[in-house]
């Protein structure tokens, strides 16, 4: 998949998995994966800007294969900045699919 594509629309991934069920890291990164292929370097770096942005909330729970795991919960404000990346990205890939099939023709 083109780097620039998969960069646009990552964000809007990670939200919505989070917004299902809270995740823990390389759990995310395993669901993002079925979308786009990326890695721990990537979603990390991610994570930690959106919670800053204050879009997750984080919090430990134990797990019985190691050291507590860091979960990430979205916010209130991360429902809503989700919600207008959705509606963003509904416009904009609409716009481009318009524009290619009139081109088509």
């Amino acid at each position: 998949m083109n780097a620039q594509f998969k960069k646009g629309v990552l964000e809007l991934i990670v939200l919505e998995s989070v917004r299902k069920r809270d995740m823990y890291g390389y759990e995310l990164v395993a669901e993002v994966s079925k979308v786009v292929d990326v890695n721990e370097g990537t979603i990390y770096p991610l994570l930690k800007r959106l919670t800053n942005e204050h879009y997750f909330e984080t919090y430990l729970r134990e797990s019985s294969e190691g050291p507590p795991r860091k979960y990430y919960h979205l916010t209130a404000a991360g429902i809503l900045y989700r919600d207008a990346l959705e509606t963003e990205w509904l416009h904009f890939s609409q716009q481009v699919n318009a524009f290619l099939k009139e081109h088509r023709e």
